[in-house]
């Protein structure tokens, strides 16, 4: 795929402490990924980005970065890290890593000088508080305020955890900072970043107060959220990233695609995740004016887009799209999504364990928990641990071959899993695995699939199917979803490339087929 590699890419997720355990302590590892990346280039995937594996804490899964140059003992070691790049080069695979530029652990040496009143502290939001309280009204994502006050009477400003502070990206050091991070990753093979929370770095002057919304969420007026300053910082980065003919990939929750779309113009990053698509119900018409809007906003800017339906942060999607149904029912509409999702033009993102048909687990004791929005909304927020859970590789009980016999996963398996295993599918028709496998060999062989922007919908608006066509040269691909709640009659010239459930004469809801025909007519495109 040359240099353009990432216009049309399938990248797979990695949670390093959920994928492997090489050394028996319940918690995957650097050489647990190092000993399946097999597994992930026989899948058919072009490239892996690993969740953070820096030196940590762990107050949030790793995003709360002690060292950024150094890899947490309980993963592994930098030596490690190398081994696996070259391991995965190697087999043809490309890396990418996380960046966690916002904010740093409250471990980290820089904060522990600001605690002590070192010229560190202008590196962070360090402020007076107001009115004996908060210098402003801001709620962190994780539940409270998103200040806490030091022993000294001054307040820092973490818009996740309180061991989460957030840099000051107003002061030089810290853009140096990560130039010299950035250089020290990419000097080590890796293939590009993934930009943790890309649209949160520069807040409002002043730090004004968000007033009557005071909710982190909202995207549309929050003063700590998408502020124009951001995209300095990453056309410099985008200087830096050509150096190395690396890739930048923003997490940037916009407002509209319109938005998220200046993350990734021609100076800027290479690809912006597109959570609206992510975010939206099963519904034909919703589902078509998403592609539709996803499409223009990147093409107004020269960028791929991408697709994703599920990642570490959010429920799995073959649970999240059936949420009411049986676990059988569920994953049949996970498995329609997938094969829409994939056919769709431009870049697309897997969460390990999807390939499985993982659902989410919805019944982990509280105890267990580790999500830190959990304890500090008293469990009414923070339910990300269910699609962490460490994924099933073979046997009949926990765990599952992700570490040896009779270890303690770090969150425990259900014991259900026995038939999600990779043993179990492999090899055997119709499974989830076999259906993944299947859909990416045919996507990377297929002359109309990749990252032409060339779909054009066969079906009319308000349908309750999606049905499009892709054409490139004499081959047209056909991808049709059923999302209604009766058979569509199936009527097709061509052959049938594969499809998300038995199909004959007609498509079942919560199905999609592709198929494909021979057609000597010119390329179209709308």
């Amino acid at each position: 795929m040359g240099q353009s590699w990432w216009r049309d890419a399938v990248i797979y997720q990695l949670y390093p402490r959920s994928f492997a355990d090489s050394d028996g302590d319940g918690v995957g590892d650097l050489n647990g990924v190092r000993a399946r990346l097999p597994y992930l280039r026989d899948l058919g995937v072009d490239a892996v980005w690993l969740s953070p594996f820096y030196a940590s804490p762990q107050a949030d899964g790793g995003y709360d970065v002690a060292d950024y140059r150094a890899v947490d003992p309980a993963l592994g070691s930098l030596a490690d890290a190398e081994a696996l790049i070259e391991d995965a080069h190697a087999l043809g695979l490309r890396v990418l890593v996380d960046i966690v530029p916002n904010h740093s652990s409250d471990q980290h040496p820089w904060f522990q000088d600001a605690l002590a009143g070192g010229p560190c502290r202008e590196r962070y939001h360090f402020r007076r508080g107001r009115d004996g309280g908060p210098p402003n009204d801001w709620q962190s994502l994780f539940g409270g305020p998103a200040w806490t006050q030091t022993p000294d009477g001054d307040w820092y400003l973490h818009l996740f955890a309180p061991e989460q502070p957030d840099f000051n990206w107003d002061h030089p050091a810290v853009a140096a900072e990560f130039r010299s991070i950035l250089r020290f990753w990419l000097d080590r093979g890796v293939d590009g970043v993934r930009v943790d929370v890309a649209h949160g770095l520069v807040k409002a002057d002043g730090l004004p107060d968000h007033g009557d919304k005071a909710q982190l969420l909202d995207l549309t007026s929050a003063p700590f959220w998408d502020q124009d300053g951001v995209h300095e910082i990453y056309r410099d980065w985008r200087l830096l990233l050509d150096e190395y003919e690396a890739v930048g990939v923003a997490e940037a929750w916009g407002p509209t695609l319109a938005r998220t779309a200046q993350y990734v113009r021609p100076d800027e990053l290479h690809q912006a995740f597109n959570f609206h698509h992510l975010t939206s119900p099963w519904n034909p018409a919703v589902q078509r004016e998403i592609i539709d809007s996803s499409l223009a906003a990147m093409r107004a800017v020269g960028a791929p887009t991408t697709w994703v339906l599920s990642n570490h942060d959010v429920v799995r999607h073959t649970t999240r799209l059936h949420a009411n149904a049986d676990d059988r029912d569920a994953l049949r509409r996970g498995r329609a999504a997938t094969l829409l999702m994939l056919a769709l033009p431009g870049s697309a993102y897997l969460y390990q364990g999807e390939e499985l048909g993982l659902p989410e687990v919805r019944d982990l004791p509280d105890h267990v928990r580790r999500d830190p929005a959990f304890h500090r909304t008293a469990g009414k927020d923070g339910f990300r641990d269910g699609c962490r859970v460490p994924i099933p590789w073979h046997g009949t009980e926990p765990p599952y071959g992700f570490s040896p016999p009779g270890a303690e996963t770090w969150l425990p398996q259900p014991n259900s899993w026995g038939t999600f295993t990779a043993a179990a599918q492999t090899g055997v028709p119709g499974s989830t695995l076999e259906m993944y496998r299947q859909a990416l060999a045919i996507r990377r062989a297929h002359p109309a699939l990749g990252g032409a922007d060339n779909l054009r919908w066969v079906s009319a608006p308000g349908e309750p199917v999606l049905h499009f066509e892709r054409q490139a040269e004499d081959a047209v691909f056909h991808c049709l979803t059923n999302m209604g709640d009766r058979p569509v009659p199936l009527d097709i010239e061509g052959d049938v490339l594969l499809s998300s459930m038995p199909v004959h004469q007609q498509v079942d809801p919560d199905t999609t087929i592709w198929w494909s025909r021979h057609d000597p007519r010119p390329t179209r495109r709308s």
